[in-house]
């Protein structure tokens, strides 16, 4: 319906500043029901003449301040996180806003008193996609002043990695440099991060009320904030996971390949799961027995040993197998071992965090514990270790085409090193250790920013290698199903044609009947020179940029520290090229194309 041109018809005109504050102070955080209510009575109180009672002070509601929680999430954990305190902090009479960075107005950090921020890290120390922008804003030339803001920074990551909650320590330093104060200080989450962020969010809270203590909050009689939380459509989570049944593991790599390449098929069967082409599944995995009586065996210690983890009690053997991380090793636990045992060497090795890092690169627990044997006791050794975290896999399947299955796509991590053979810890769980029939604990891990466009009549680019064609084998399904219009152009790149082709017959399939529409194959070692994704984008790079201009939108999945890099690399030169566009206008458009949702990375 058409407005008016006449100013006087304008909320802002009817209004002045001050009242307009006050008004969407007042409505917030109030749902439809309670808006219409109150509608109805603002519009009694206009045709009675009346003025309303006297504004109430709620000293445990706060309207006249408030706290911008912005968050920046790759997986999902950082938005999770983000939400739930968002929820807290309004429990709690805070006034709060929630945005994911990608939809937040850089410059409006000037206007801001109070804000928070949830962002995780990925790859070498990068930015989740939604946070870039304002990442990049805070570090210009263009970032303001912000000498009356007050912060404070979560950071999600894992210290296995050399830039550990590097974003967050940028944003932390980059608001700090610009004059910002920090409510409380920031910190750093591993992947176990529960603990610490609840007790981050208790001190968080303490001094936002605190600082918050003397406003008041203007309420409309007869409304009440709404407690109620939507219902979710299944009871099963990361902290209640469903005892899933393997339906079947198959190898779909060839005998000569260099890569044990799985299909995975779980079935879902009255869970209540519901997931979308994009997300990913969560499993908890058990660690290998074999493995477990090895530790043990060099440590001497009684696999019937009590210990305790966080309260509870477990024979040492169960506390391996099922709730402590082996495969995958980290400086903490060198440094809680070196003290653990007392031995000089072990402490040696953490003089130099570079040299540690390479050491532990393809060293999983055992292989430390094997070059530095020692007596250390049961209780120790527990101690040592950091709590087992779910893996997540992006999802191959669209429950349009499956129902109640859901398909994962699993690279199997096996290889001989230091005089044993070596496995990944989820991977070669499903992929060798559970048989078909047994069941094995998941949930769904929602990616709303990896997501198929709203409109099924938009193209959409792919670029997947290796299991990396997992989500994108979802999105075909997803588009058959809906029988949608838009066209599909899949980049695919493994080492052989006969050997690696994942999904061979089924691209075949989708590409005769007309679902996908182009298919780019890199197969690097069938021949002289290594051909990759990010040469065949290069080579197609005036038809890539073709589809950009009609709206297409570019999808990335895979390996992050070399492949995604390589890959954008070659975006900003099409771009360039082809759009003519210096590198700073090439950089704008990739930027402009994350914002809109156009260009999504599922990386890892």
């Amino acid at each position: 319906m058409a407005t008016s041109g006449n100013p006087a018809y304008s909320p802002v005109a009817l209004l002045n500043e001050q009242q307009w504050q006050q008004l969407n102070a007042a409505v917030s955080g109030l749902d439809s029901t309670q808006l219409l209510w109150a509608s109805g009575y603002l519009a009694g109180l206009a045709q009675a003449g009346q003025l309303p009672a006297a504004p109430v002070a709620h000293p445990e509601a706060v309207a006249s301040k408030s706290v911008t929680i912005l968050y920046g999430s790759q997986t999902g954990n950082a938005k999770s996180l983000a939400e739930q305190y968002l929820d807290k902090a309004k429990a709690d009479g805070i006034n709060a806003k929630l945005f994911n960075m990608a939809d937040y107005k850089p410059k409006n950090l000037k206007n801001e008193s109070h804000i928070v921020i949830v962002v995780s890290t990925h790859g070498e120390g990068d930015a989740p996609d939604d946070a870039v922008q304002l990442h990049e804003f805070l570090g210009s030339k263009k970032a303001p002043k912000l000498d009356g803001l007050k912060y404070s920074v979560l950071g999600l990551g894992d210290s296995s990695y050399e830039f550990f909650c590097q974003t967050a320590k940028d944003f932390d330093e980059r608001l700090n440099k610009l004059g910002a104060t920090p409510i409380v200080a920031r910190v750093d989450c591993d992947v176990d991060f529960e603990t610490d962020a609840d007790v981050w969010s208790n001190q968080l809270t303490s001094r936002l009320q605190e600082e918050f203590k003397s406003a008041e909050v203007v309420s409309i009689p007869g409304i009440q904030r709404s407690t109620a939380q939507p219902q979710s459509q299944s009871q099963y989570s990361k902290k209640n996971p469903f005892a899933a049944e393997l339906i079947e593991s198959i190898k779909i790599t060839g005998r000569d390949s260099v890569k044990d390449i799985r299909h995975i098929e779980i079935s879902l069967e009255e869970s209540g799961l519901e997931y979308q082409p994009g997300d990913a599944l969560g499993v908890w995995f058990l660690n290998d027995e074999a493995l477990v009586a090895d530790i043990l065996s060099l440590l001497g210690i009684d696999e019937t040993t009590e210990v305790k983890l966080k309260d509870e009690s477990f024979t040492v053997k169960a506390a391996l197998v099922e709730k402590l991380e082996l495969t995958q090793s980290y400086p903490g636990f060198v440094q809680k071992y070196a003290d653990a045992t007392g031995a000089e060497e072990v402490a040696a090795l953490l003089n130099d965090k570079a040299q540690l890092r390479e050491y532990l690169a393809d060293r999983q627990i055992i292989d430390v514990i094997k070059e530095f044997p020692a007596q250390i006791t049961a209780q120790q050794l527990v101690d040592s270790l950091r709590p087992l975290m779910p893996r997540l896999y992006s999802i191959a399947s669209s429950q349009a085409e499956v129902e109640d299955e859901v398909h994962l796509t699993v690279a199997l991590v096996e290889y001989e090193k230091f005089g044993f053979q070596h496995q990944g810890g989820a991977s070669g769980y499903l992929g060798t250790r559970l048989e078909e029939g047994q069941k094995v604990k998941v949930y769904v891990e929602k990616n709303a920013n990896f997501r198929l466009p709203e409109d099924p009549n938009t193209p959409v680019i792919m670029v997947g290698p290796g299991t990396g064609i997992a989500p994108f084998r979802a999105f075909m399904q997803e588009r058959e199903a809906q029988e949608a219009e838009g066209k599909n152009w899949l980049f695919f790149g493994n080492p052989n044609f006969t050997q690696d082709f994942l999904y061979q017959v089924e691209w075949q399939r989708f590409l005769s009947e007309g679902v996908l529409d182009k298919i780019s194959l890199a197969f690097s070692r069938d021949q002289k020179d290594k051909i990759y994704v990010q040469h065949r984008l290069l080579e197609s790079g005036a038809e890539v940029w073709q589809w950009l201009e009609q709206g297409a939108h570019f999808y990335v999945c895979g390996d992050a520290t070399h492949m995604a890099k390589d890959v954008n690399d070659a975006l900003l030169s099409i771009v360039q090229q082809y759009g003519k566009k210096s590198a700073e206008e090439a950089e704008q458009y990739i930027n402009d194309l994350r914002r809109a949702k156009r260009y999504q990375k599922d990386v890892y």
